[in-house]
């Protein structure tokens, strides 16, 4: 089997907060994404959440780490379309990107959104059933996001001191061509690829013909990698929950342990009618985790790894994880820490 040689490190957050004090888990995250930076990882990245003690906007959170960090990418897994105008949100993320000089890596779902039932009437002007929640949705944000002028050549717009040619302002170049689709079966792998995007795969799949976790996603890769234009310089980045406890103490690794227990039982076969599968949560000591790593059939065929974060833990447990996969595992595998500039 193929070495893992992992060339980019992620990691994927969910911003938790408490109901009565929303700012001190906010602040959290950002000081969260100040320090994955700061010890060399590639990529921080946020999940966008609806109704949920979580990020509602995933652009307002990102404009806001864009001016606590300088280097690390800036992303999204993901944001649900379903809820969104093409337009408005490309003007949010373009501001975003602008802000953060061009870091941005905003990731996508399409589908019916979660709460729907409960939001979908306050989002839209009538039955959200009757609207538009397909990839569509999405195609039609990437070309708002590339910035072709609106009208013909003669089509001017006119405000206090200028006259200008009218198209999504600000203009953030470049920003289309880093947009991530979270592909999580073989239809949505496939329009992934056919429309030119970055691909996400997390740690759940569904309609896949393998029940075998990893045979399933490595097969969804081989596919997109085979669908998409060979002169197109795509991304595939995998999703996984690693959580090594090295530095941590005897308490917190009875915890993490009872926390990958209590969700096995999910990963022994396919869930539901969607016959929903489950990577495995990979928890232990270093050197039990690369040994699980090695054995990895996807990860030996990527070298972008995005560590996806459990949903329970604080800062503290979030930084004792980052850092020692940081420094006793992702190096093991190929991985070089970034550095950061502290002059600029």
């Amino acid at each position: 089997m193929s070495t893992p040689r992992i060339s980019s490190l992620a990691f994927l957050t969910p911003g938790n907060y408490l109901d009565e004090d929303p700012y001190s888990g906010l602040e959290d995250t950002l000081r969260l994404f100040e320090f994955g930076e700061r010890i060399g990882f590639d990529g921080a990245w946020i999940r966008q959440r609806h109704l949920e003690h979580g990020v509602g906007s995933a652009a307002v959170f990102l404009a806001a780490a864009a001016q606590r960090t300088r280097r690390v990418e800036l992303g999204t897994a993901v944001i649900p379309i379903g809820y969104e105008s093409p337009f408005r949100l490309a003007e949010d993320l373009s501001l975003a990107d602008v802000l953060s000089r061009g870091r941005l890596q905003p990731g996508f779902s399409a589908g019916v959104p979660p709460h729907a039932d409960l939001i979908g009437h306050l989002v839209f002007d009538g039955d959200w059933r009757d609207f538009d929640l397909s990839y569509g949705r999405v195609a039609r944000l990437i070309e708002n996001l590339r910035g072709d002028y609106l009208g013909d050549a003669g089509t001017v717009i006119h405000s206090p001191g200028n006259v200008q040619r009218p198209r999504l302002q600000p203009h953030s170049p470049g920003l289309a061509d880093r947009v991530w689709y979270g592909g999580a079966s073989v239809r949505s792998v496939r329009w992934a690829a056919d429309n030119g995007l970055n691909l996400l795969s997390g740690n759940i799949l569904h309609g896949t013909p393998s029940d075998d976790f990893g045979t399933a996603q490595l097969s969804l890769i081989e596919d997109y990698r085979r669908r998409i234009d060979a002169s197109r310089p795509a991304r595939v980045a995998i999703g996984r929950v690693i959580v090594p406890f090295d530095s941590a103490d005897r308490a917190t690794r009875e915890r993490y342990r009872a926390y990958a227990a209590e969700r096995h039982d999910r990963t022994l076969g396919p869930q539901g009618e969607r016959r929903v599968l489950f990577a495995r949560d990979v928890v232990g000591t270093a050197e039990e985790i690369l040994e699980q790593l090695h054995a990895d059939p996807v990860l030996a065929h990527t070298s972008e790894l995005r560590l996806e974060l459990p949903y329970e833990f604080d800062r503290a447990d979030y930084e004792q994880i980052l850092h020692d996969t940081a420094t006793l595992i992702a190096p093991e595998l190929g991985w070089k820490p970034a550095i950061v500039d502290e002059a600029a």
